[in-house]
């Protein structure tokens, strides 16, 4: 096991997320994605060590449109879909986060590769 110098940061959606995400393609019936499914493609950012809330506060909402542009982006690419104003108002509605302080890596046998998250990257990982 190796401790990393990070903390842990996991975005889960709220019900008017997922209720964005069906308005996009409007389903009859039982077609429609719940809560549950939407939470099981929940993020997982490493953040900084953070060790007082206001300290994690300050971080969240300092980077409060990264991650909201990243979570919308995983359900619609096309950003005319999305709501006007991608605001601390919007995060905390559509958003909860989660902080653990301590991230281990519990994989003794591959090296930890880091590589700049872009487009691309997230839609190739979706189609596999």
């Amino acid at each position: 096991m190796k401790l990393l110098n990070r903390s842990a940061l996991s975005v889960r959606p709220t019900q008017p997320f997922v209720d964005w995400i069906n308005a996009l393609e409007p389903t009859m019936g039982d077609d429609d994605l719940t809560l549950d499914d939407v939470e099981r493609e929940s993020t997982i950012y490493l953040i900084p060590e953070m060790d007082t809330p206001e300290a994690l506060e300050t971080f969240v909402r300092d980077r409060h449109v990264d991650i909201l542009e990243t979570e919308l982006r995983a359900w619609e690419e096309d950003e005319r879909q999305w709501p006007d104003s991608l605001d601390w108002a919007l995060f905390q509605h559509f958003l909860r986060v989660e902080h653990s302080y301590l991230a281990i890596d519990l994989d003794d046998e591959t090296a930890l590769e880091i590589s700049d998250v872009d487009d691309a990257l997230l839609l190739d990982n979706e189609q596999e």
